[in-house]
């Protein structure tokens, strides 16, 4: 690939013959504005792709040394510059705009998707995942493969967020320097989308693409001050993606604020012949449309926590004090736009699940404080594990040797010095499973994470108080939603900071979080944007300016 000179790094130059060209800086700059200098043609595509280069090599290879881009597309360039002469439209909204997707989200071309492993080195894909030719449809420069946990975190217990075998550590850039004794950082760059968003906190990227089976958009967008949406199950095709379980997965956008996120959701909701989930799509036509600092009047926001009943208030009542100062700044903020504020618990079966839908498995991970015990997993990730990632293998995969989970356990065993620096206690688990899902206990743990976190929890829940959206802190309420299939918007909400391992920490973000029923995207949309504009809490991480 061509290297970025000097000139091109950080602020992306006028195409040749703009007139008076205004220097687009791309140290915080959002998609929106990105696109709108490519359609006057202040800046073209090749200019743009360039200047990102630039900044992954000073920030991501260099300097702080992120370590968020695992690897980058070598056709990057010449991409861009088929797309030189083509500006953002309707039909191409991302023309000539370089998006990271993470390293488990299939490219039929020259990038390998590993999903962080050793294991798959080197591995392709026989094609696009379905969102990557939606992305390219819409313009998109592909830019590369972001890093992320391991298996999007399904290989051991207690992987450190944004590590991989293959990738090696992700870091917070707000903290980047921080580390604990086994180079961990103290401040997490989030759950197993720590590339994809460190990549857009640092404007490495316009925008990325990420996925979530239960936090993995919604934890890392919250630690690094962005705009997500995890959507509806069936929403955006899966197909084409590393899974870890088919009931729960999909894919989101990163952004840096909510109308970039709302224009992404555009073109990754569409339905797909290859993925079942989403033959039951319901979605407008402009997530972008009606986007309104009024849309919070009137609306009844549930913060479930209720002074009355302290004991059951898992998601407010551990809260730090500056994260709950936090909070309560958010709260104020949506009286003051009209929203109506229930304070209620939210029922226990919701957020501490059914019987029979956890199982234990011994801890091996040998930097774990908690090595040796048994820790409770859910039993619906692992079993569908097994089941799901062979079926990738089988269908997706090629240029490797590896073909099931099997597999990749013996990989790891037989190269334990590189591969198993925190073990594979989870894939030992998922691997005596049958892999056909045909299990009593399998199909009944689905029914009862369904009938507590959906039926007797968020339902309930909304439907008592007459709610439109759920108000949590954070990635707080991550797994109910996750568990219900149902969606979540995550939006800067303030800054925290505090004490690891006697170690003071930087002030870093907390993200609030709308959550709400099936398909309801765009209404938590319209409230995460009104609440944004009122709040304008996001910040660019420190010591990233253009270059």
């Amino acid at each position: 690939m061509e290297k970025p000179s000097r000139r091109d790094a950080g602020t992306a130059a006028a195409a040749p013959g703009a007139e008076a060209p205004i220097p687009l800086k791309l140290d915080d700059a959002p998609l929106s504005d990105i696109a709108q200098a490519l359609a006057s043609g202040q800046v073209n595509a090749t200019a743009l792709t360039k200047a990102y280069l630039a900044r992954i090599e000073a920030y991501d290879r260099n300097g702080p040394a992120l370590n968020a881009v695992r690897a980058l597309n070598p056709d990057a360039l010449a991409i861009a510059g088929k797309l030189d002469g083509t500006k953002p439209s309707a039909k191409r909204p991302l023309a000539g705009i370089p998006i990271l997707v993470k390293d488990n989200i299939a490219t039929g071309d020259e990038q390998p998707t590993t999903a962080g492993s050793l294991a798959l080195e080197g591995a392709r894909a026989r094609d696009d995942a379905t969102i990557v030719k939606l992305l390219r449809d819409a313009g998109a420069v592909i830019l590369g493969k972001a890093n992320l946990t391991e298996f999007s975190n399904m290989l051991a217990i207690d992987m450190p967020a944004g590590y991989s075998s293959l990738g090696g550590q992700v870091k917070n850039p707000y903290a980047p320097a921080l580390v604990d004794d086994h180079d961990i950082p103290v401040v997490s760059p989030g759950g197993s989308s720590a590339g994809s968003a460190v990549a857009v906190a640092a404007a490495l990227c316009a925008a990325s693409i990420g996925t979530e089976t239960s936090g993995s958009l919604l934890f890392p967008a919250s630690q690094n001050g962005l705009v997500t949406v995890k959507p509806t199950v069936g929403l955006i095709s899966r197909a084409g993606i590393v899974p870890i379980a088919h009931s729960l997965d999909t894919a989101g956008p990163m952004t840096r604020n909510v109308h970039d996120a709302a224009l992404l959701l555009n073109v990754l909701a569409a339905k797909d012949l290859r993925d079942a989930a989403t033959e039951l799509q319901r979605r407008p036509a402009d997530y972008t449309a009606d986007l309104t600092r009024d849309a919070m009047k009137g609306a009844r926001i549930g913060v479930p926590s209720d002074p009355a009943d302290p004991l059951n208030d898992p998601f407010y009542g551990k809260l730090p004090p500056k994260g709950a100062e936090v909070m309560a700044e958010a709260i104020k903020v949506l009286e003051d736009l009209g929203a109506v504020i229930v304070r209620a618990s939210m029922p226990t079966a919701g957020w501490m699940s059914g019987p029979g839908t956890i199982m234990a498995v011994l801890n091996r991970n040998p930097l774990s404080g908690n090595k040796g015990n048994p820790v409770t997993q859910r039993i619906v990730f692992l079993y569908e594990l097994k089941r799901d990632l062979n079926l990738y293998l089988k269908d997706w995969a090629t240029n490797t040797a590896i073909k099931t989970i099997t597999d990749i356990v013996a990989f790891n065993e037989a190269n334990a010095g590189k591969a198993l620096r925190f073990g594979q206690d989870l894939f030992l688990a998922a691997d005596l499973t049958r892999g056909d899902l045909r299990e009593r206990e399998y199909k009944s743990a689905l029914a009862m994470d369904l009938l507590s976190a959906r039926t007797r929890g968020m339902d309930a829940y909304m439907n008592q108080h007459k709610l439109d959206a759920v108000l949590f802190p954070g990635s707080g309420g991550a797994a109910i939603a996750a568990r219900a299939g149902y969606p979540s918007v995550m939006v800067p909400g303030g800054f925290i900071s505090g004490a690891t391992d006697g170690k003071d920490t930087p002030d870093y973000p907390l993200g609030v979080n709308f959550a709400g029923r099936a398909w309801s995207e765009h209404k938590l949309l319209r409230l995460a944007y009104a609440y944004e504009q009122a709040s304008n809490m996001r910040k660019p991480p420190p010591g990233l300016s253009a270059l």
